[in-house]
């Protein structure tokens, strides 16, 4: 990985040097620190924002610049100040409890990082930060019937292309950053070795559909590629990227007579964890194996979708078909 990708000249070197380490040390996705660093520089311009009384000047809080922020500016921020950057991205950017929580995580290495890694502080802040509660939501995702009139709905000049990119993601419930960076030479048979979260790889079993799919569209693909090892291209015959995929999809989202804004690619990635749960009798432990989750509480999320399970399994209890029948009195 090129640091290159997201060193940022306006950032303090502080932040940038936690980056570094973070790719360099933690081995975290190029996505994770990327995220960190948007969500770095967000809290650090709200804290100059307050501490330097900039607000006085009506100044919009994304256009300080924060790159003379030094160690001396660092030791001044006090939990109250996390806080109050906590209120403010809850009350005027609205950020749901998922991205207040992703930001504390940001905030919370960044400290650890300045107190025990590089010991440039002695007190952390960040040290009693609690983390707001984040309830748990049942994944949205399409049914089979759904599933199968996304799949009819795919025509078109790169019909081949997506899809493939359309069975991939229903049947082997992959990330989009996964699908993205698949290399050619990463296709073995009926395994596929992805790169996950965290910079781990995973073996990706594909079945039939799929393998025919991936044939299909390698039969068509430009052989004059500007990314010769990248599966899927651009019509710039440049390896695909992230957007173009979610334009694709809601293409064909809104062709099948499905449109709804939730419907995304990590939304297919529900689809067929569902799918695979719901009819092919998978385990918990091997579903996690499949979609790379770290825990298995992840993956817990997909026990609760199945209400046709959960109803067979209330009308098989024995005591099911016992009615009430109310006791005639006995005559004196």
């Amino acid at each position: 990985m090129n640091f290159s990708q997201i060193y940022d000249k306006n950032c303090p070197i502080l932040l940038n040097d936690f980056l570094a380490y973070m790719i360099n040390v933690k081995a975290k996705s190029i996505n994770t620190v990327l995220g960190y660093k948007v969500d770095l520089k967000l809290f650090l311009k709200y804290i100059k924002y307050i501490k330097q009384g900039i607000y006085n000047n009506d100044i919009n809080i994304d256009e300080i610049e924060i790159n003379d922020i030094n160690i001396d500016f660092i030791k001044n921020i006090t939990l109250y100040d996390i806080y109050s950057f906590v209120n403010y991205v809850t009350v005027e950017r609205q950020n749901s409890s998922y991205a207040r929580a992703r930001k504390i995580a940001a905030i919370r290495s960044f400290f650890n990082y300045l107190e025990k890694k590089v010991k440039l502080i002695n007190d952390n802040p960040a040290k009693d930060l609690e983390s707001p509660k984040i309830s748990k939501r049942h994944p949205v995702y399409l049914t089979l019937e759904q599933s199968k009139k996304l799949i009819e709905a795919i025509d078109g000049k790169h019909k081949e292309r997506d899809y493939a990119i359309i069975m991939l993601f229903l049947n082997c419930g992959l990330r989009l950053s996964e699908l993205v960076g698949i290399d050619i030479d990463r296709i073995k048979g009926d395994t596929l070795t992805v790169i996950g979260k965290g910079n781990k790889e995973r073996t990706v079993y594909l079945n039939n559909a799929c393998i025919d799919a991936i044939n299909r569209y390698l039969e068509v693909r430009p052989k004059d590629a500007v990314d010769e090892k990248a599966l899927f291209l651009s019509e710039r015959k440049k390896r695909i990227n992230k957007r173009t995929v979610e334009i694709i999809v809601k293409k064909y989202i809104k062709k099948a007579g499905l449109y709804d804004e939730k419907y995304t690619p990590h939304k297919l990635r529900h689809t067929a964890a569902t799918l695979m749960y719901k009819y092919g009798n998978v385990d918990i432990r091997a579903l996690q194996q499949i979609l790379g989750h770290e825990s298995v509480s992840t993956t817990q999320i997909y026990t609760h979708i199945d209400d046709d399970k959960l109803r067979k399994a209330v009308n098989a209890n024995p005591l099911s078909s016992v009615m009430f029948t109310k006791q005639e009195e006995s005559e004196e």
